[in-house]
């Protein structure tokens, strides 16, 4: 078992969601540890996402039985009898508009929050990647000096001192050295199929990042928008835009609870993965990297060895030792080689003459054979050194163990709670529009009713005013395009009707003390008139029956 961690404890939510019950389809346990590719622990994750598309069908359930019990309950009552309760709509609308809109808000914190985490964790998936690749390429280099560079210093060295035995012995051991270099190099483990999955693994979170970050933002603008959409509707009293809210909410409804399904398996899978993250992490490095070396870049504790420490400590000491060796070559063997003095046009000096042969085209350069060898041997083990020292820093666990606990932070904790976060977000949605599609068939009815009054106002008006017409002997009728429509003043003794046609408005005033003498009709149409009013307006105290016309 590995010993405890001290620098990294799992939040208590991820360790609160690790703890809830997995089951596959088939309701058998299933162990909560994280295995993402194995299909019973798959299926543990998809019975989540049924849980709330039970949930779902039976909020819909819910709906359509209170739908059918709100339409036939009182089919058989007159619709001015009935007195729809527009207050309790009122302030359903407004409480479901309220949570609706601290839903929005909570949604958009989750999102943030999840995004932060996120890319947390790219940018530490990002930054191990590089440290992976700067070590191989170190690596890669510093072979590739060994192998290729310093060897042909060495071989133009071996012809240049052949003469000198002590010479060649230390131009061997110094071959000797660069080998073991090379072999220490070689034991290092290989990083490059590692960086090949974290950039992969990378660029998929990534891309599903960035959509699943806009698609919660489309969702948020769509949520507002039913929201106005209901409240423009019950404001204007206008049923076209509440059976556009209607539609729109019921989409939303499904929307929400399909979100909370994706985001409580997200959640939940990712706490199981937050809970034993080095578990996971060496079962799935096992094939490709010792056990010793993840373990020391996972805990990097202080007591555990470095696993790289023989191979860097062998390749100072031999880097020093061919350090030392090429010194003692530049200090006792360049004596031995005079400078030679070449000229052009085929002259030669009056001094020794020069080693090689001169030809017409050469320019006048002062050189020592060896010394070019031993200065690019020289500068070739000063480069090597520099490598080395990077190579010290990158190999330490500090750096990868740091991006390490940044990822996890990253990921647990931020992207775990803005997880939640969207998880109530998506229950506040669908608590509110189902309290949303609940109100609707009452305004509905309320919206109804009022246009019932109002016909059957305008029809008490059209038979008073027709029965004032005939003891005239005027004809009067409603024309094409004309509709009569009750504006209560609010006083009990007049009342003001408005004759609306395409092109003019009349409003006719009608005092009680102008009625038409001796007419029951008149008397019956006023009656029904003043009951219109009086049922258009329940709320109020009912105003005083006019009286009947004189004789």
């Amino acid at each position: 078992m590995p010993p405890a961690r001290a620098d990294y404890l799992a939040p208590w939510w991820a360790a609160w969601l690790h703890g809830l019950p997995h089951r596959g389809l088939r309701l058998q346990p299933v162990p909560a540890a994280f295995r993402p590719r194995d299909p019973d622990y798959q299926q543990s994750l998809l019975f989540l996402g049924l849980v709330a598309a039970v949930c779902l069908g039976l909020n819909l359930l819910f709906l359509t039985v209170y739908l059918i019990c709100l339409c036939c309950c009182k089919r058989d009552q007159e619709p001015e009898t009935k007195r729809p309760h527009s207050c309790c709509v009122t302030w359903m609308a407004v409480t479901s508009g309220l949570i609706c809109c601290a839903a929005v808000g909570i949604g958009f914190y989750g999102n943030s929050e999840t995004n932060d985490g996120v890319y947390q964790l790219l940018y530490a998936l990002d930054h191990a990647n590089h440290t992976l690749t700067g070590i191989d390429s170190l690596v890669a280099g510093t072979t590739l000096q060994m192998r290729v560079g310093l060897e042909q210093h060495l071989a133009r060295l071996n012809e240049l001192l052949a003469a000198r035995g002590d010479y060649l012995q230390t131009l061997k051991f110094m071959q000797q050295l660069a080998g073991s270099i090379v072999l220490q190099l070689s034991g290092l483990p290989v990083w490059q199929g590692t960086s090949t999955d974290l950039t992969e693994l990378a660029g998929h979170i990534a891309y599903v990042e960035y959509y699943r970050w806009l698609a919660y933002l489309l969702f948020f603008i769509l949520v507002l928008t039913v929201c106005l959409l209901a409240c423009l509707g019950l404001a204007k009293r206008s049923r076209c835009l509440l059976t556009t809210m209607l539609c729109c909410g019921l989409l939303t409804l499904i929307l929400s609870w399909a979100s909370m399904a994706v985001d409580t398996a997200a959640a939940v899978g990712t706490s199981d993965f937050c809970v034993a993250p080095d578990k996971f992490i060496m079962n799935q490095t096992e094939s490709d990297i010792s056990a010793e070396v993840v373990h020391y870049y996972l805990y990097c504790d202080q007591s555990l060895s470095n696993p790289f420490q023989q191979a860097l400590t062998v390749f100072q000491r031999s880097l020093t030792t061919m350090q030392i060796q090429i010194q003692g070559l530049i200090q006792f063997a360049l004596p031995l080689f005079p400078t030679a003095e070449v000229r052009g046009a085929g002259t030669q000096g009056p001094m020794s003459p020069p080693l090689l042969p001169v030809f017409p085209s050469t320019a006048i350069t002062h050189t020592s054979l060896p010394q070019k060898d031993l200065l690019g041997v020289q500068q070739l083990l000063n480069s090597s050194e520099t490598s080395l020292h990077q190579l010290t820093a990158m190999l330490d666990c500090r750096g990868l163990h740091k991006d390490y606990l940044d990822a996890l932070i990253g990921i647990c904790y931020d992207g775990v709670e803005g997880l939640l976060y969207l998880v109530l977000f998506s229950l506040l949605v669908a608590a509110s529009f189902s309290t949303i599609i609940c109100a609707t068939p009452r305004a509905w009815k309320h919206f109804a009713g009022r246009w019932v009054c109002l016909h059957r106002g305008a029809q008490g008006l059209r038979a008073w005013h027709g029965s004032r017409a005939r003891g005239r002997g005027i004809a009067v009728g409603a024309g094409v395009g004309e509709h009569w429509h009750l504006v209560p003043t609010g006083t009990g003794t007049m009342m003001t009707w408005t004759r609306k046609t395409p092109s003019t408005h009349r409003r006719v005033a009608l005092p009680p003390t102008t009625r038409p003498g001796g007419s029951s009709a008149a008397s019956a149409a006023t009656a029904a008139a003043w009951a219109a009013r009086a049922a258009c307006t329940p709320r109020r105290r009912p105003s005083p029956m006019p009286p009947s016309p004189s004789t």
